[in-house]
């Protein structure tokens, strides 16, 4: 990311000019936040491309408050609006595009401040649709091979009810994914995915899809599972798509020997302790990226024993979940103790699965922060709880601190 407040950076109009001006390229402007001193008629101001009746158009959304006014202007019109938009003195503007990002921002002083990164939107070329419907990195209104292969899609490229919430996981996974590799700096790089009890692994195949066949990525992805079973209905699918990326194996997570150090692990709603193999796998191998769904968890529930909590834990589905919430707090905080930096999020919207929590780990050269073990001695002292990953990634532990 570079900064420039001189020379280019005077020129910041002429290079929002060419950035729009690129119809293969340009996503969306948006301009905000007025100068002090300079009076102006909305609080923001966005553009982007649209397509009208088979010809390009330009959207602008004036905003007043919460309220938006959206007009569309043809090809011819737009040079001019869009001037008139650029006289307006706006403080910050922010250029999106496929091949990356302009952030400019002028200060109190009116010197500009001008800022290139990454594309920050992961499509690979302008939606043009009027009305515009979430998008998803891989689209809803386009036939697709993969999603019709396993009967999200029908052969008319249209979702199919009953998989809505099918298409909706998928794509989230994706998004979820596709921000890791972007923080951790592994955009643009030959990858190696390891999904560890990879099931039927429709959302590997997905990434995989992804990855490669939509954003050019060249990519391996290794799936490996216990029940062989699994492994030949997944096989068969790749046959079946005529993909040679990916490759399917018949082992225990544990037992598995990666050839190369994986790039990212995956566990996604692997049973109970599996997901705890597939994340010690994970840091044993020094994977710059962690993602783990977790799936039904019964470890913790015979353990966890706390008093004040009598009233929560006789009942047994609230014991349950204070025992599903206990499991994942402790991984994401190991995770945290043995340099990932880590969160739980919401995978899906929980009316769409109860299956909807993600671990996300990227890791980051801070091992053993002490407030980190001291929060997680503190945890599993209070619930008098040994968690599974603990055990498994003992040694890796040992050097910041041992159970008394």
């Amino acid at each position: 990311m570079a900064t420039e407040t001189a020379g280019r950076a005077k020129d910041y109009k002429a290079m929002i000019r060419e950035a729009v001006s690129c119809g293969e390229t340009f996503l969306r402007l948006t301009m905000s936040g007025g100068i002090r001193g300079e009076s102006i008629p909305w609080i923001k101001a966005v553009v982007r491309p649209v397509e009208l009746r088979g010809e390009r158009h330009y959207q602008f959304i004036y905003y007043e408050s919460k309220k938006g006014i959206t007009k569309n202007y043809s090809g011819a019109e737009f040079p001019q609006r869009l001037e008139a938009l650029l006289s307006m003195p706006f403080r910050l503007i922010h250029v999106q595009t496929t091949s990356g990002d302009l952030h400019i921002r002028i200060t109190k002083k009116g010197k500009v401040l001008l800022t290139k990164a990454r594309p920050s939107r992961t499509e690979p070329r302008p939606h043009l649709a009027h009305n515009r419907v979430k998008g998803y990195p891989i689209p809803r209104d386009t036939p697709d091979r993969f999603l019709q292969g396993i009967g999200i899609m029908d052969s008319s490229g249209e979702v199919k009810p009953t998989m809505q919430n099918k298409f909706r996981q998928i794509n989230e996974f994706i998004r979820l994914m596709s921000q890791a590799i972007a923080r951790s700096g592994l955009a643009g790089r030959e990858l190696t995915i390891v999904d560890c009890g990879c099931g039927n692994a429709y959302l590997t195949f997905a990434g995989y899809h992804y990855l490669h066949h939509i954003q050019g990525v060249s990519v391996r992805v290794i799936g490996i599972d216990r029940e062989v079973e699994l492994i030949e209905q997944c096989n068969e699918l790749c046959d079946s798509l005529g993909w040679s990326g990916l490759e399917f194996f018949q082992a225990r997570i544990a037992d598995y020997a990666a050839e190369v150090a994986p790039d990212i692990v995956l566990s996604l709603h692997a049973c109970d302790t599996a997901t705890d193999e597939a994340i010690a796998q994970g840091v044993v191998w020094q994977s710059p990226i962690i993602l783990a769904a977790p799936c039904c968890q019964h470890e913790l529930r015979p353990q966890i024993e706390a008093s004040p909590f009598e009233p929560v834990l006789k009942h047994g589905i609230l014991k349950q979940r204070t025992a599903d919430i206990l499991t994942d707090a402790c991984r994401a905080q190991i995770l945290r103790i043995l340099g990932y930096r880590t969160d739980v999020v919401q995978f899906i919207d929980s009316k769409h699965t109860p299956k909807n929590l993600m671990i996300r780990a990227e890791k980051t050269s801070n091992l053993g922060n002490r407030s980190a073990i001291a929060q997680y001695k503190a945890l599993t002292d209070f619930w008098k709880i040994e968690p599974s990953l603990e055990r498994l990634l003992q040694d890796e532990l040992a050097p910041y601190f041992e159970r008394d």
